[in-house]
């Protein structure tokens, strides 16, 4: 102990402390094993701290301080000549880490705070995308002043994102417009998130057809929509602001009146946009004239093309066909169906030999069909037709023509015009509904036929092999009520239509009669996946007219809408009503329907679940 002693005092600027206080190293033993166990600490403290020397500072070599590096000696009596005393640097130290945790918290606050305002900011100035929050509406437009036709369009032409409803009725004002016989008539479109009145413009007659297109997609800003009248109206309105664009002067049609509405060609002056063609009728039937209208200006692309056609019965067409190879057809007839190329319309309105290169095509198949005095003309069918269609093919990039006559329904192929199949249906009038009913992924075909007295068969018609795949006959007294379809996001298709209300609960029989007395018309839904369920929607005291339904990409939901004319009193015209209904919506709150009893038995939780699924998708069924 004393040789220790001796080391400590020899130590060159340091002073012993006093010997009246307790030092440790006064109790250190000269045992060598008492040494190694005091270096043993100092190297697992992490080295020697001297007294005198700032902290992380090595010691000098030859010192042997590391023996008394343990002892903690007073503030007070240890003093140092040359080096700061540990506790002060380690204050300063401390004082400068709370002032970077402090400087580091403050910032980290600051920028909690920026962002968050940033977030509030982008909230209120950057708009979301619209919610269709009014998924059901429904709009009184006050009485209508007659006219058989009931056009109705869908489009978004306020940007929204949602569909929008146009339509054209007669007004019941008093009063005629100037050199116009009868009441005049007025285009209006409604917003389809509420039903108010986005614009409204007057027209001169009644219109026939209402269609809305891109005539130039992907340049032209906004949609236009071709407003076909009854007599010799054709104008194309900018569909965002309601005003019209062009009108065809009318004696560009001569004695002749429009016969149906007009059609969307190709491009065939060269000037960027597509063109149009108006078939128009002269006071003897047979005549019918073609004119090419330039879809940029709305002026005749050339002179007026005249046809004698020989034909008794409804007038079908005009409609654009265009082939696997792309030949451009026009189809068309009285009761039957021809069809006429549009190179040759346009060489006859040109006056000309030659046509563009773009309609020099031909298709082989349909070119073998000209008829020999009239070579022009190509024969397609002719049968008593009432109805024809397009419909898409699945395994071609043309389409397949399905036709309807009183008797039968026969689809012919697009390829080489022959029958696929042939279904024979006594009593067939209204015009079918495609849409996917089995799993071939092929359009199958939702049919009403008159059965009876107050009653209609509902049919659905496999489109790859023309059987019928489901029927069920439910009262209607409706003369003629709009049927339509929604595709799913699983390539099926939901299927609607109107019929008189049914019984929850199925009888023996077949037939269900209605419950409830003629005149309140159910909306009812038919799934592929539940073909003994049908779904009650909605309901309607008045004559359906017309029904579209929209798809609302965004929310993957789809819309119906409907045309209706109320129950007229004596002396006062019918109300005309614009409802709207969401499906999503109206799938889970509607009431359920069993058509015929089922092993097992079907609840209504399970139906819940899988119609909670369901997603509509924006799909082309005809083309």
């Amino acid at each position: 102990m004393a040789t220790v002693l001796s080391r400590a005092l020899k130590l060159p600027g340091k002073k012993s402390p006093d010997l009246g206080e307790y030092d440790p190293l006064t109790q250190a033993d000269s045992d060598e094993s008492e040494d190694d166990l005091v270096l043993d600490l100092q190297q697992k403290n992490g080295g020697v701290k001297n007294g005198t020397s700032p902290l992380g500072e090595a010691p000098e070599p030859d010192s042997d301080a590391e023996v008394a590096g343990p002892a903690k000696p007073h503030l007070s009596e240890v003093t140092t000549e040359r080096y700061p005393v540990e506790p002060l640097g380690g204050l300063e130290q401390k004082a400068a880490s709370s002032i970077v945790s402090y400087v580091r918290t403050s910032v980290f606050l600051l920028t909690l705070v920026v962002s968050m305002v940033l977030v509030l900011v982008c909230a209120f100035l950057i708009p979301c995308p619209p919610r269709d929050l009014h998924s059901t509406w429904s709009r009184h437009l006050g009485p209508q002043g007659g006219g058989d036709l009931s056009p109705l369009e869908l489009a978004d032409v306020n940007g929204d994102g949602l569909r929008d409803v146009l339509l054209s009725f007669v007004t019941s004002r008093n009063g005629s417009a100037v050199g116009v016989s009868g009441p005049p008539a007025v285009l209006m479109c409604l917003s389809g998130m509420n039903g108010s009145t986005l614009w409204s413009s007057p027209l001169p007659e009644e219109a026939r057809d209402i269609t809305c297109l891109d005539l130039m997609p992907g340049s032209m800003p906004g949609t236009v929509c071709l407003v076909t009248g009854t007599h010799k109206m054709l104008s194309a309105f900018n569909a965002t602001s309601g005003k019209a664009i062009w009108t065809l002067n009318s004696n560009y049609l001569s004695n002749g009146t429009l016969a149906a509405p007009g059609v969307v060609l190709p491009d065939v002056d060269e000037d960027g946009v597509r063109d149009l063609v108006v078939l128009a009728v002269g006071e003897p039937q047979p005549d019918l004239c073609f004119l090419l209208v330039s879809g940029r200006t709305g002026r005749p692309v050339g002179r007026p093309v005249k046809y004698n056609v020989v034909g008794v019965g409804n007038l079908i067409g005009p409609q654009v066909y265009v082939t696997a190879n792309g030949a451009v057809y026009i189809l068309f007839g009285f009761g039957n169906i021809q069809a006429v190329a549009l190179r040759d319309l346009f060489v006859q309105a040109q006056n000309r030999d030659s046509s563009p290169p773009s309609l020099q095509i031909e298709e082989p198949e349909w070119e073998k069909r000209r008829s020999i005095n009239l070579s022009e003309l190509i024969d397609i069918y002719s049968d008593g037709v009432e109805l024809l269609q397009m419909v898409k093919a699945p395994d071609s990039n043309c389409s397949n023509l399905l036709i309807t006559t009183s008797q039968v329904l026969v689809l012919l192929r697009g390829q080489n015009l022959t029958p696929y199949w042939t279904l024979r249906l006594p009593g067939l009038h209204s015009q079918p509904t495609p849409g996917y009913f089995t799993d071939d992924q092929t359009l199958d075909f939702l049919l009403q036929i008159q059965d009876g007295v107050g009653m209609k068969k509902m049919m659905v018609v496999d489109g790859n092999s023309g059987s019928v795949v489901w029927s069920y006959s439910a009262p209607c007294h409706m003369e003629r009520s709009p049927t339509t379809s929604a595709v799913t996001s699983d390539q099926k298709s939901v299927f609607l239509f109107w019929a008189e209300g049914l019984s929850a609960t199925p009888p023996n029989s077949d037939v269900i009669l209605g419950t409830e007395p003629p005149g309140l018309h159910h909306l009812y839904l038919l799934h592929p996946a539940f073909p003994s369920i049908l779904l009650d929607l909605a309901n309607a005291t008045g004559t359906v007219t017309a029904s579209e339904v929209g798809i609302n990409d965004l929310w993957k939901d789809a819309f119906y809408v409907t045309r209706t004319t109320g129950p007229s009193s004596r002396g006062h015209p019918a109300p005309l009503v614009v409802s709207k209904l969401s499906l999503r919506w109206a799938l889970m709150e509607g009431q359920m329907v069993q058509l015929k009893e089922t092993t097992p038995k079907i609840g209504r939780g399970e139906l819940r679940r899988f119609l909670s699924r369901i997603k509509f998708v924006d799909s082309p069924l005809q083309i």
